[in-house]
């Protein structure tokens, strides 16, 4: 029987175990916290968006780094296979809004549970509070040209922090990336990586708050917002575009999609200061909109600008749209000219932010870069410079934007290389 051993408990480390021993391995698992799915607890602010359950087309369009590398883990688990694991180990689910997949509990913890119990039920040995120092391994003769011998590295085993070694016929790395460390995701994936000769891609928190120049945006803090528009812009150039929720806070903007934003953001433009123009009214043109001012003007002609607003804004957000927009609090809405209500207008379509950065990898959703996928096979997630050596998950230069679309990536790299390297050690 095969010796496979998995390095992490996270969301691609458990898929990886269970199909590796689903394969017919000999599967420990080791995780250095006390528990796992430490980091899928708190997804989904703690409800685990865990796929999407939209086509395929829509999947791919949503990775941005390196999507073409996950066909083949794709295909051997795609979202709806994923949402067939989950229900069929006692996970029911349910579909929301922009086909979003929870748990029908609304509790990320149901999920862990469903995983823990597979890896029960296959038979995985789970070891705790357990670190990995060092990969095991060792040169070998892998042909010859002219004369001249040709070697290549192979997994022997794994050294762990206390000194202990373990021997397996394959090792999958599957530690995570470096957002959120109080949830293990330290990096020490990267340095596995380079011990082994690979190329680690920069890495950068991704899906990740802005911070802003203006100070008005943190007098806002706490005001969420609902079906608004956002158009992050450098120069003439479209960085993100989108629609959906979005929250204020007190260094700058996170939510849904701002965290979407980011992660276009931070792929060319990191620190680079851009605009972030918000459309208050994206379902209304400026002419509809100007009627519908004129409504709640004429229903509230004899009250103060700044007691006619209610219907149209949060109350949070009107003391800064009557800043902005310069009109005096205490003008009677029958006075405001017509100039004045385009200002207006202008302010709620188009109203400016300027983003100067990112938030730090403590506030990051997932982290952006990682291991060189040219040195990976998208077939098997086997090293192409260490036989033996798997990869899953976030540790991989693979990310995408919110929507249960990088959990996929985790269930599909996890599953390919868990069933890959099952088959290749039983082969031995």
């Amino acid at each position: 029987m095969g010796q496979i051993i998995v390095i992490g408990g996270g969301a691609a480390g458990m898929m990886a175990a269970i199909s590796a021993a689903k394969a017919g391995a000999k599967v420990t698992l080791l995780e250095k916290n006390e528990k796992t799915g430490k980091k899928i607890y708190i997804t989904g602010k703690g409800r685990c968006n865990l796929t999407n359950a939209c086509e395929q087309e829509v999947f791919f369009q949503n990775i941005l780094s390196n999507g073409k590398f996950l066909y083949s883990a794709f295909r051997q688990m795609d979202n709806r296979a994923v949402m067939a694991f989950f229900e069929n180990a006692g996970c029911r689910l349910k579909v929301e809004r922009g086909e979003r997949v929870f748990p029908v509990s609304d509790h990320s913890s149901d999920v862990i549970a469903a995983l823990n119990r597979q890896m029960e039920e296959t038979h995985v040995r789970v070891c705790l509070n357990t670190c990995v120092k060092e990969i095991l391994m060792e040169d070998y003769p892998a042909g010859c040209d002219e004369g001249k011998n040709h070697y290549r590295s192979r997994v022997k085993g794994i050294v762990l922090s206390d000194g202990r070694r373990m021997e397996a016929d394959a090792v999958i790395l599957a530690t995570g990336g470096k957002s959120y460390a109080s949830t293990g995701s330290t990096g020490d994936g990267y340095s596995f990586a380079e011990m082994a000769g690979h190329t680690v891609k920069e890495i950068g928190p991704a899906l990740v708050p802005f911070t802003v120049r203006e100070s008005w945006c943190m007098e806002m803090q706490g005001l969420s917002l609902k079906n608004v528009s956002i158009l992050l812009k450098s120069d003439k150039k479209t960085i993100y575009q989108g629609f959906g929720e979005m929250l204020f806070t007190h260094f700058g903007v996170s939510g849904p999609l701002v965290l979407s934003a980011s992660s276009y953001y931070v792929k060319k433009w990191a620190g680079t200061p851009v605009p972030l123009i918000i459309d208050l009214k994206p379902a209304l043109t400026k002419e509809q909109l100007d009627k519908r001012i004129l409504r709640d003007f004429e229903e509230n002609k004899n009250r103060q600008f700044k007691n006619a607003l209610d219907g149209l804004l949060p109350a949070k957000m009107i003391p800064i749209i009557i800043r902005l927009s310069g009109i005096s609090p205490e003008k009677r809405v029958n006075e405001i000219t017509r100039n004045e209500r385009n200002t207006l207008i202008e302010c709620l379509k188009n109203l400016t932010l300027t983003v100067t950065g990112t938030r730090g990898f403590q506030e990051a959703i997932i982290t952006q870069g990682g291991v060189c996928v040219k040195e990976v096979n998208p077939s098997t997630m086997e090293s192409k410079l260490v036989k033996g050596l798997f990869w899953a998950g976030e540790v991989l230069d693979l990310d995408a934007v919110t929507g249960g679309f990088n959990l996929q990536i985790a269930w599909s790299t996890g599953f390919l290389a868990g069933s890959s390297a099952a088959g290749q050690s039983l082969a031995q």
